[in-house]
Parts: C-alpha cells; structure tokens; sequence
C-alpha cells in the first residue's frame, strides 16, 4: 500500500476544516445543476457550523460561515447566497504599513507616556489644576530618571528636562521640592502570609 503525505495532497485553504470539507466543496464547485449546488452549499455550511459550536451565539457566524465556504472554493463557487459574496481583492489587500513608532526625545528612559502627559498640560488653563498636573509630571519625571540611572538626581536637572520637552512652557520654580529619591523607589513591602505559614509549619513540625 503506498503512503500519502500531506505535502504531496492539495493545499488546504483553510486547514480547520479539514480535507473531507474540502473535498465537499470541490465537488460542489463542479456540480452543473445549480438547485443541486445550493442544496449541497446549505449542507456544507451546516457542516462546518456543527465543527464550531461554540461558536454559534457568536454575531455573524452564518456569515462567516458562507465566507469561508466562497474562500474555500477560491473564489469559484457559484451559489445563491444570504449574503453578499466576498471579494478576493478586498479579503487579500495588503494592509497600510504603519508608522515605526519614533521616541518623544533624546530622554528615552522617561518613556513616550511622559511626552504625551506634557502635551496635555500645555493644553490646560493656568491654575492650581494645571500647576498640580506638571508637579506630579516632574516627579514621574524624577522616578522614571532613578529607575534607568539608579542612584540620585537633582530636581534642577528634572526641571530643566521638563523645560525642554515642554519646548520652555513648562518651568517649575526653584523653590518646589520634589519627592525624595528614596520614597520614589520604595517598594511596596512584601507579603509575608506564606513566609508566616512556613514559619508556623515548621513549629507544629517540632511540636512532634
């Protein structure tokens, strides 16, 4: 008996199918009584509905049904159909490439969240609201600088980053003070129930 693989079978347009589906609609294709072809074509897709159940409360899952069923065909079938019939040219068009994101500046470890809650500010009226937002801007500022160069950094060097990226809109006076290094990088403490449990473990253990 000689063996048939895959590689050596028809290509599958939509392997979840399976070849016995394919076949279906290979045959259907070649059917010359159109009634005949509809009938067939109702079948398959009730088919190919009873392989995904899960599926079946799923919005326009009929229509994805008979999509697929005119993908299958390659395009080729020729049936009546509840819906309109997909086009290759608008089902294969290659999407737009998009735009390599670029960073907001030479400041990269302040990320581009930073640049856009700058961008923001400048769109706010002067006031407390405003003054309130850029402090708490330059303060992630300040963290986000300890987090890529962990050790201390001035506020004045914060303020005059600020400055730049804000194009000279964004000036905090001198006399702000931004949160201390120390409380920015300060981790949240640990959990210790399974350190506890452990600890209690081992008590009952010598207990014995």
């Amino acid at each position: 008996m000689d063996l048939e693989y895959n590689s050596d079978r028809e290509h599958l347009i939509i392997p979840e199918y399976g070849r016995h589906i394919q076949k279906l609609v290979n045959h259907c294709i070649k059917l010359e009584d159109r009634e005949v072809r509809n009938t067939m074509a109702k079948a398959i897709v009730q088919v190919m509905g009873n392989m995904q159940p899960h599926l079946r409360d799923v919005p326009d899952f009929q229509h994805k049904l008979w999509d697929q069923l005119f993908i299958m065909s390659d395009y080729n079938l020729d049936v009546d159909t509840p819906y309109p019939k997909p086009e290759r040219e608008i089902l294969q068009a290659k999407p737009e490439a998009m735009e390599y994101p670029k960073s907001a500046s030479k400041y990269r470890f302040y990320g581009n969240n930073i640049q856009i809650m700058i961008d923001t500010a400048l769109t706010w009226e002067d006031g407390d609201m405003k003054d309130a937002l850029v402090f708490t801007i330059a303060n992630h500022m300040k963290k986000c600088y300890l987090n890529w160069n962990k050790d201390t950094v001035d506020d004045e060097v914060i303020f005059s980053h600020l400055k730049e990226l804000s194009g000279g809109a964004l000036v905090l006076k001198d006399k702000e003070t931004l949160s201390e290094s120390k409380d920015l990088l300060r981790k949240k403490p640990a959990k210790t129930y399974q350190k506890s449990a452990q600890k209690q473990g081992k008590k009952n253990f010598r207990k014995r």
